[in-house]
């Protein structure tokens, strides 16, 4: 589940960087003496693949056996190449011969096939969805056997979680103990849950990196984060909220690199809820919801508002003729009234003497979350729903998910987490719901427009069940489209090369370089 598992580093963390920083020499250190520093919002707090939220693929540690470039094409990674049987229940993955761990070990298929067995294994992970029947090593080629075709599987092995580490990597009971890996860069010391040093891996296959050292640093606060950057004490600073990013660009003092990305921020809701299950409530909801402002004043970026699920970003999913979703307060006051809610003494709605109360929960991780969750409490207070917005870690939105707790949540979601969108889709809108999509909720219709996809049958009305997908989304609303997402990251001016990964599974720190 990605950035999900993750959580916010405390301040703590900011004196350690910025001490260090200072024994660096800070800024009057020549460039080449010093390693790339990196600083994130995001702590690990596991090694194991299924849980450190791609971790250690961003940082180029470790590999999976397909990559993809940034336009979500797949490309060889520790495979070379990859065949499917005509019945497209067989698939083999050819291993690049000349692939090494950092312990100087081979990557052999035997070694590539436990690892994937145990991702299998690991609940919550897109290939523990995949009808698989069996994954064995068959000479120096990966071989995985399906109970029924599964078109997207290469897109599966391109998900961080099926990163292939080496044997020495586990402990005895299979548990992750250290993180070896077969990328450019390999760990040289690690403090978790906040900070990674890392090396340039000299028997690395291809181009070896320019910059030979890399510090990560997880740092909590937002404000903290832009001061190190405008501090010098980082090269490269990740989850900027948008008042500091707007500060930094004018100023005009240091780089700033953008994409956008298939990621939507979305308020899920509990479509089993006795109130939020009503979907002219939902739609209400969505009605009230002023997407064009939040976007301009909170986000500093208007052509984020999001008028469907899926942003231009996604072009095979985006459906430019899709009714768009729109702010329209008196419609979502009638869809209200309709249903049988009418104000009460305290301005608050009331049906059958049940005040609308509901609870949302939402998380710092990515700073813009809690501003974006008071503006739709605002919003909702003006139809006379009452939100009490907690804000706590990410994980308490799977746990209510699960236990049935959740009322509304408020998160972003990548759909190229997998570069193939349909795998998160199929996850997320599931019969028995997801807990980044659908709860409570399901639609025949739904289901059977994603199975037809995944079986890659008739590829020629691929684009007329991706259509059928978005209309029923659209109109159904168990997810409720808030903003789509632009990721930004501030960099030195000392440093060339940035390219940001619409993907979210790299920072490409290999192609990077001090400049001259």
């Amino acid at each position: 589940m990605g950035w999900q598992k993750m959580r916010v580093a405390g301040a703590s963390a900011v004196a350690l960087l910025m001490i260090a920083g200072c024994a660096a020499g800070g800024n009057d250190a020549p460039a080449v003496t010093q390693p790339l520093r990196v600083v994130g919002q995001f702590e690990f707090h596991s090694l194991d693949p299924s849980t450190a939220g791609g971790f250690f693929t961003r940082l180029q540690v470790a590999e999976t056996l397909v990559d993809a470039d940034v336009q979500g094409v797949l490309q060889p990674g520790l495979a070379e190449s990859w065949s499917a049987s005509a019945d497209g229940l067989s698939w083999t993955f050819a291993l690049r011969p000349d692939a090494l761990f950092h312990d100087g070990t081979a990557v052999t298929a035997e070694v590539a096939a436990a690892a994937l067995t145990t991702a299998q294994g690991k609940a919550g992970t897109p290939l523990a969805t995949v009808p698989l029947k069996a994954i064995s090593a068959e000479g120096n080629a990966v071989r995985v056997e399906l109970a029924e075709p599964f078109a997207p599987l290469p897109a599966v092995l391109a998900h961080t979680s099926t990163q292939i580490l080496a044997p020495s990597s586990y402990g005895p009971d299979q548990a992750v103990t250290k993180v070896v890996g077969s990328g450019p860069y390999q760990v040289s010391h690690i403090e978790p849950p906040a900070k990674v040093e890392l090396a340039a891996f000299e028997q690395w296959h291809g181009e070896k990196p320019d910059i030979s050292e890399v510090t990560y640093q997880a740092v909590g606060r937002a404000e903290s984060r832009a001061l190190m950057a405008e501090s010098g004490q980082a090269d490269v600073t990740f989850g900027m909220d948008p008042s500091s990013l707007q500060k930094i660009r004018q100023a005009g003092k240091l780089d700033i690199a953008a994409v956008t990305l298939p990621r939507s921020i979305l308020l899920k809701a509990n479509s089993g809820h006795e109130i939020l299950g009503d979907v002219q409530v939902r739609r209400a909801l969505s009605l009230a919801l002023d997407r064009e402002s939040m976007a301009t004043a909170l986000l500093r970026d208007p052509e984020m508002a999001a008028t469907q699920l899926f942003p231009p970003s996604l072009p095979d999913w985006h459906q430019a003729s899709a009714k768009p979703l729109e702010h329209d307060p008196a419609a979502a006051r009638k869809l209200l009234a309709d249903a049988g809610w009418a104000p009460g003494s305290d301005g608050i709605l009331e049906r059958d003497g049940r005040k609308f109360t509901v609870t949302l929960r939402t998380f710092p991780d990515r700073p813009e979350l809690p501003i974006l969750a008071t503006a739709i409490q605002a919003k909702l207070k003006e139809l006379g729903i009452a939100v009490d917005v907690k804000v706590g870690n990410s994980s308490e939105i799977p746990a209510g998910h699960k236990d049935g707790s959740l009322e509304l949540a408020l998160y972003s979601r990548n759909y190229a987490l997998v570069p193939d969108a349909l795998v998160t889709l199929t996850d997320d809108f599931a019969p028995e719901g997801g807990d980044y999509g659908s709860m409570g909720w399901n639609d025949p219709a739904l289901t059977s427009a994603l199975h037809d996809l995944a079986s890659g049958n008739d590829a020629g009305k691929a684009a007329e069940s991706r259509g059928k997908v978005t209309d029923i989304l659209q109109a159904q609303l168990p997810v409720i489209p808030v903003a789509w997402y632009r990721q930004s990251a501030v960099v030195s001016p000392r440093v060339d090369g940035v390219t940001l990964d619409p993907l979210e599974r790299s920072w490409r720190l290999s192609d990077l370089a001090w400049k001259k």
